[in-house]
């Protein structure tokens, strides 16, 4: 119920009938007594009319206050734990050319840049459009405090880049996979799945592809255990062996392997806002039984592969140089999206290795606070020997230039032209020209 005299007019009532009662008894000794205890009720109600009327400034929302949010209901969690969603929504389109053939439809080339599959020795057949969204991406996390200053870090992050559910026909429907999962304990300690410590996404250009400088950079998520320390990283990462049969043919990948990748790492960065950085591997290629026109040939062999890579991004102000040079022996499933593979299985079913080099390099200009735009190459060399046939890829390349306007912060619209080139053992060769549109808002 609310109050609606104003004070004036309650103090005028009350003492209208204050007179009234007393006129009768006006003549007796407690007349005093009884005015001063009615002037003292009115007093009190005055300075309750009051509180009801004029909120104090204390109690009074600030104008322009934004609603406190709405606390998750987590019973499972630790105390203290902070959740948050983020991610970002992306169409990609694409107008691409092959002078030596045609894309797979429904192949992974179509999506973005794999320079594995320009294809080679064919027919062109035309300009190709495709567009999707399946690189929009979804993350959750947690982060956590404990009571003596430890943090817990949790993440989770996937995008649509499973196939198989659906088709161009009538939904254009993907699958949800995971890209990351893994529980980072006070910064020292990484449990899960994200890049390989072999690989520096800091020094990759921005691009409208999911990569970019695809041939020459290493590009590897997987389960792995990281201790960091300082500038300092060490891992052991999940083992792959990819295989070229005797003579050529299909890729065979090997899960024979018994140690896991090991990887040392070390990270620089400036004041001025540059980084470097230099990475090293080890790692077992193995494989025990082999699957041939003729039957199944036991077997158990072991090789040993190793690499190194120097990468980086030289700051000059708001723009930037990025770049990444890596080389070794048995590499192949960690550069490139394995354009060339880790061995070759020869005539005496023993694995002889591939040696390679893959490096590219970048720059980034700001033309403005909404308009920016990249220029890089890339290209990787592969040493193949001869027994796996001259069907192998020696050599990759690709040139990019692209453009991004961001009209209001979080919101990018981007154009980028790709020139690309593979080559065999044979000498033959395609190209391949791409025109490639995206527009992503993140959230």
């Amino acid at each position: 119920m609310k109050l609606r005299l104003t004070r004036s007019k309650l103090s005028t009532r009350l003492a209208f009938a204050m007179s009234c009662a007393l006129l009768p008894q006006a003549a007796q000794a407690d007349d005093a007594e009884k005015i001063a205890a009615l002037e003292a009720r009115i007093e009190r109600l005055e300075a309750a009319l009051a509180q009801t009327q004029t909120p104090s400034p204390a109690s009074a929302p600030p104008a322009g206050a934004v609603p406190k949010p709405v606390s998750l209901n987590m019973p499972n969690a630790a105390p203290g734990t902070q959740f948050f969603v983020s991610g970002f929504v992306k169409l990609d389109a694409m107008l691409t050319h092959a002078s030596d053939g045609e894309l797979a439809d429904g192949g992974i080339g179509r999506d973005l840049y794999v320079p594995g599959l320009t294809p080679v020795g064919g027919a062109s057949e035309g300009t190709d459009l495709d567009a999707h969204v399946k690189f929009s991406r979804l993350v959750v996390g947690t982060d956590n405090t404990l009571d003596d200053g430890r943090t817990i870090q949790t993440r989770i992050e996937g995008d649509f880049f499973g196939n198989g559910l659906g088709d161009a026909r009538f939904n254009n429907a993907s699958g949800f996979v995971v890209r990351h999962a893994y529980l980072n304990f006070n910064n020292r300690w990484l449990v899960g799945q994200t890049w390989s410590t072999f690989m520096d996404v800091a020094s990759l250009p921005e691009s409208t592809d999911l990569i970019g400088p695809t041939d020459g950079t290493v590009f590897v998520r997987q389960p792995q255990v990281r201790y960091t320390n300082g500038n300092w990283m060490l891992a052991l990462e999940n083992p792959e062996t990819t295989i070229t049969p005797f003579g050529g043919g299909a890729r065979i990948s090997s899960d024979d392997n018994s140690v896991p990748d090991l990887i040392a790492r070390y990270n620089l960065k400036t004041a001025a806002g540059s980084s470097f950085g230099v990475a090293g591997i080890v790692r077992q290629l193995a494989l025990q039984t082999t699957v041939t026109g003729t039957g199944t040939i036991a077997m158990n062999e072991r090789s040993a592969g190793l690499g190194l890579s120097v990468f980086g991004k030289v700051a000059f102000g708001q723009d930037d140089l990025r770049f990444a040079l890596t080389g070794g022996r048995g590499l192949g499933r960690y550069l490139g999206l394995n354009t060339a593979n880790d061995v070759v299985l020869d005539a005496r079913s023993q694995l002889d290795s591939i040696d390679g080099v893959a490096g590219f390099i970048g720059y980034r200009h700001v033309f403005s606070a909404q308009v920016r735009g990249n220029l890089f190459y890339a290209r990787a060399e592969y040493d193949n020997p001869a027994v796996g046939g001259l069907l192998q890829t020696s050599s990759s390349q690709s040139l990019h230039a692209n453009l991004f306007y961001s009209p209001i912060p979080k919101w990018d619209v981007g154009t980028e032209l790709i020139y690309a080139r593979r080559e065999l053992e044979s000498g033959a060769s395609g190209d391949l020209i791409r025109l490639h549109a995206s527009v992503k808002y993140s959230f």
